[in-house]
C-alpha cells in the first residue's frame, strides 16, 4: 500500500511528536493524489561527471554543492540540495589504480562536507568532520583508487548537519571498476542494463517544503518518511531489456531500513555487497538493506511477455510499505542471460591473524527532553561524539576485531546501522552465528537489531589519521552516536 499523506503544519506535526507519536502516523490524508499518475514519470538517471585530464594527477572532477528546487510532487515546489543540480548527484565512475581529484565549490550560504562512502582514501581526503567547506569555499582533494570494484556513494558529513544537508539531497554514487569487473559477462550499460536505484523516504509538510523537523522523536526513530523517492522521483517506470538487468540499490535514507522485493515474488541474484563482489552469486527473494547499505543484484526479465511488468516493493521497517517503481519489459532482447557461477576472489581475514579485539556498545536509554538536551541518550562505549577526543588507536599494518553491541534500556529495542570510514571489513559472526550469504563479502555498513551482537574483522593499512565510525541512522550520527579512530605508525 502506498501512504500518500502531507504533514498539514510544522507547529503542529512538532506538536504531536513531541508528544510521543512517530513521526509516520502524525500525518493528514492529502485525497487522490498519485492515483493514474503512478508509473508514469521515467526513471531518472543520474549523468555520469565528466572530467578533464590533470597531469600527474590523473582525472579531475569538477562539481559544486548548491542549492535548488524540484517539485516531487504536481502543484507544490521543494527547495532542494545537490551536487551539481537542484537534487542528488552526477554518478563519478573511476578505475583501480587510477590518480583522481576533485575541485568542489560549496555555493551554500553554510558549511558542509564530502565524505566518499565506502572508500579507502587518507584520513585528510576522507570528507568527515574535520575536513568542512565553508560556505563559498574550495575543497580539492586529490588521492589514489587503491580497491576493488564496487558501488559506493558520497554524501555530506558536516558535523550536526549531514542529517538535514542529505535529507534535502545531497548524495551521489561512487563506481569504481577494475579487471574482474571487465572480464565478469554481466550487464556494464550504464542507464540500460546497468541501473542506479537510490531509495530514500520522505515527508512534506502541506506546502511542498521537506519536513525535516528534529523532535524528540525523531531524534531516538531518526526521520522516518510516508513517501518513496527513487533517483528523486516519486513513482517512476523503468523499461527494461528481455534478459538480465543489474540493479545497484543504495538505502540512501537517513535513518530507514529496508525489505525489498519484487510484486511478483520472482527470485534473483545478489552479486555484491557494499565493498564489491561476492565470491559467488546469492539466490534471494528479498533483500534487506539499512541506512548507508547497498547490494547489486541481477533480475531477470528474459522470460517476461513483452509489455509486462513487475513492481519493485519496498517494506519500511517502520511501518509503511510502498510499491517503488514499476519494470515494463520491452521488445529488446537483452545483452546477457546467464548468471556467473563465479564472480571475485576475496581475500578473507583470519580471526587468528587479529592482534586486537574492541568492543563497541551502542546505547539508546529512556530520559526525557533534558537528558535529550545534555547529548546523553545516544552513545557509544558510554561517550557522545567529541572532535577533540580520539576514542581508539589501532597500529597500521595490523588486522583488528572490532565487535558492535546494540544494548538499548528503551521499551522499544531501537536498530542501529554502524558505518566505518576507510576500511572495508568482513563479518565474522552475529549473534555467534555465521552471517547470512548475503551478508559475506567485502563490508563497511551493518545493521544491528536490538540485543545484536556482531563482529567484524578489518585491515588498516596505507594510511595514517584519524576516521570515524558512527551510527548510519543520520539523527544518531548527528546527536553524539560517533567517536574517532586514529590509524597510528
Amino acid at each position: 500500500m502506498n501512504r500518500r499523506t502531507l504533514l498539514k503544519g510544522g507547529a503542529a506535526f512538532l506538536g504531536m511528536s513531541a508528544l510521543g507519536v512517530p513521526p509516520y502516523q502524525a500525518m493528514a490524508e492529502l485525497g487522490n493524489f498519485g492515483g493514474s499518475q503512478e508509473f508514469l514519470i521515467p526513471l531518472p538517471i543520474p549523468p555520469l561527471l565528466e572530467s578533464r585530464p590533470a597531469g600527474d594527477d590523473g582525472r579531475l572532477f569538477p562539481f559544486t554543492v548548491e542549492a535548488g528546487t524540484r517539485s516531487f510532487i504536481p502543484g507544490y515546489t521543494t527547495p532542494t540540495l545537490g551536487y551539481s543540480g537542484s537534487y542528488l548527484g552526477p554518478t563519478i565512475r573511476v578505475r583501480n589504480g587510477e590518480q583522481v581529484g576533485f575541485n568542489i565549490s560549496n555555493n551554500l550560504d553554510q558549511q558542509t562536507s564530502v565524505h566518499w562512502h565506502g572508500l579507502h582514501v587518507p584520513a585528510e581526503w576522507d570528507g568527515g568532520p574535520h575536513q568542512e567547506i565553508a560556505a563559498g569555499g574550495i575543497w580539492q582533494p586529490r588521492f589514489t583508487i587503491k580497491q576493488p570494484a564496487a558501488t559506493l556513494w558520497y554524501h555530506p558529513h558536516a558535523l550536526g548537519l549531514t542529517g538535514e544537508h542529505a535529507y534535502r539531497g545531497l548524495a551521489g554514487l561512487f563506481y569504481i571498476e577494475d579487471d574482474v569487473s571487465d572480464g565478469l559477462n554481466i550487464p556494464k550499460t550504464y542507464g540500460v542494463d546497468d541501473i542506479p536505484l537510490v531509495l530514500q523516504d520522505r515527508r512534506f509538510f502541506e506546502d511542498g517544503r521537506f519536513a525535516y523537523a528534529q523532535s524528540r522523536m525523531d531524534v531516538i526513530h531518526g526521520v522516518i518518511g510516508n513517501y518513496l523517492l527513487v533517483n528523486g522521483a516519486l513513482w517512476p517506470n523503468l523499461q527494461v531489456p528481455r534478459g538480465l538487468v543489474r540493479l545497484r540499490l543504495v538505502n540512501g535514507s537517513n535513518s530507514s531500513v529496508y525489505r525489498i522485493s519484487f510484486s511478483d515474488k520472482r527470485f534473483f541474484h545478489q552479486i555484491a555487497t557494499d565493498g564489491g563482489f561476492q565470491e559467488r552469486p546469492v539466490r534471494l527473494d528479498s533483500v534487506f538493506l539499512t541506512a548507508g547499505e547497498r547490494s547489486e543484484i541481477l533480475v531477470d526479465f528474459g522470460q517476461d511477455e513483452v509489455a509486462a511488468t513487475s513492481m519493485l516493493l519496498v517494506d519500511q521497517f517502520a511501518g509503511n510499505s510502498f510499491e517503488a517503481m514499476q519494470f515494463t519489459v520491452t521488445p529488446t532482447r537483452g545483452d546477457h542471460r546467464i548468471v556467473p557461477d563465479r564472480l571475485a576472489d576475496i581475500d578473507w581475514l583470519a580471526e587468528s591473524s587479529a592482534v586486537k579485539t574492541r568492543r563497541f556498545t551502542m546505547e539508546t536509554m529512556s530520559g526525557g527532553m533534558g537528558m535529550m538536551r545534555r547529548g546523553r541518550q545516544l552513545t557509544i562505549n558510554g561517550r557522545n561524539m567529541d572532535m577533540g577526543h580520539v576514542n581508539e588507536r589501532v597500529k597500521l599494518g595490523t588486522t583488528e576485531i572490532w565487535e558492535f553491541v546494540n544494548r538499548s534500556t528503551m521499551m522499544m529495542r531501537l536498530p542501529h546501522s554502524m558505518h566505518l570510514h576507510d576500511v572495508q571489513f568482513q563479518i565474522l559472526d552475529r549473534n555467534g552465528r555465521k552471517p547470512h550469504p548475503a551478508e559475506q563479502g567485502r563490508k563497511d555498513t551493518v545493521h544491528l537489531n536490538g540485543g545484536d551482537a556482531v563482529r567484524v574483522i578489518a585491515r588498516f593499512e596505507d594510511y595514517t589519521g584519524i576516521y570515524m565510525y558512527h551510527c548510519h541512522f543520520l539523527e544518531h550520527e548527528d546527536n553524539g552516536m560517533m567517536g574517532q579512530f586514529e590509524v597510528v605508525a
